[in-house]
């Protein structure tokens, strides 16, 4: 398939710059393989679609709050610096993202917090936005965490244009978050409450957690119309063995193995059996999934609703089939749905 079968013009006031204001309140649109039904729900009712013993699979990485705002010693420029990934916890090196990126040389010192709170060099210029910082902190390591989060932001995506406010660094984050390391949230968990699952687990749905830490790869714009030339970043992966034996007893027993969202499918599409079963794994993936795909873990998925020309809405049309996902996406446009990452969300089944 072609980059440009992904195309459709989604009208801006379909973004949503807010969380709905209950989490399983937003919209839930039902796709039904087999015959190509589409229902129209609240996400709540999702309980109804499912029964004892089937399997949802949840992502629990944990957004940290990866976006600082800094000085330029010297001239004082205001500069964005987006925290990506840590590389080395005992030198405070980080790999970043700076903005704007024409300002920052090797060698220059950026001051973040009242007082310079920090202080950061620039000590490597890896792309032409990617820069290697080391932070100069003398502390132990819990107090320079600790000032990371004091100075940071929740990394909204670029899309929402208002201001950061206090309920975000609760609701970009799932309830089930844990294991911190990823700078976007897996969207599809955020429509989950603690009362929603509660009531799923006295049905008797078993939930299996893996951990994807989420990067910026995923929403990078697809450059080339061929797709097989398209390069996904790579992104850190934990499956244990717990995970891999929960998914695997209900896939033994033919239940329903339910991925919360395209982080989740990615993670367990990299680890598979040639039988088809899910393998613990601990180590990166840059896995990128768009039809035609055959798919050996999951047979149901939760996810958002995606841009156009995304590797998020190839990865949907790859699962739930190009015609009927593209038709949804048509209804969900007339019926005012929310795209996404604080937008409605749709249940393939």
């Amino acid at each position: 398939m072609k980059l440009s079968a992904f195309k459709f013009n989604l009208p801006k006031e379909l973004l949503a710059e807010h969380p709905a204001k209950t989490r399983d309140e937003a919209k839930l649109m039902v796709l039904h393989r087999k015959t190509g039904k589409i229902e129209h729900k609240k996400f709540k009712d999702i309980i109804n679609y499912f029964d004892d013993k089937d399997v949802m699979i949840l992502n629990n990485t944990k957004v940290f709050p990866a976006r600082l705002y800094g000085n330029k010693e010297k001239t004082g420029a205001k500069i964005e610096v987006f925290l990506l990934r840590e590389l080395n916890r005992d030198s405070r090196l980080w790999d970043v993202l700076v903005d704007p990126a024409r300002k920052i040389r090797i060698g220059n010192k950026l001051y973040f917090g009242d007082d310079d709170m920090l202080v950061a060099e620039v000590i490597d210029n890896t792309t032409s936005r990617g820069r290697t910082l080391r932070f100069l902190f003398d502390g132990p390591y819990e107090e320079f965490k600790k000032t990371i989060e004091t100075l940071g932001q929740t990394p909204l995506p670029k899309y929402i244009k208002r201001g950061v406010m206090p309920e975000d660094a609760e609701r970009y984050q799932t309830v089930y978050a844990e294991i911190e390391g990823a700078v976007a949230a897996p969207t599809a968990g955020l429509h989950f409450s603690k009362q929603l699952l509660k009531k799923l687990e006295i049905k008797g749905v078993s939930f299996a957690q893996l951990t994807l830490h989420t990067g910026l790869g995923s929403f990078r714009p697809v450059e080339v119309e061929d797709l097989t030339k398209h390069k996904m970043d790579s992104e850190e992966v934990i499956i244990t063995q717990q995970c891999a034996d929960i998914v695997n007893k209900g896939k033994a027993e033919k239940r329903k193995i339910c991925a919360i969202g395209t982080t989740t499918m990615r993670a367990i599409e990299t680890s598979v059996s040639v039988e088809g079963f899910l393998k613990p794994y601990a180590g990166w993936t840059n896995k990128f999934i768009f039809p035609p795909y055959e798919f050996s873990v999951a047979n149901c998925m939760v996810t958002n609703f995606h841009m156009p020309e995304s590797t998020l809405l190839m990865q949907v049309c790859a699962f739930g089939g190009y015609d009927l996902v593209m038709k949804a996406y048509k209804e969900a446009i007339k019926d005012k749905y929310r795209f996404y990452s604080y937008g409605d969300a749709m249940l393939i089944l």
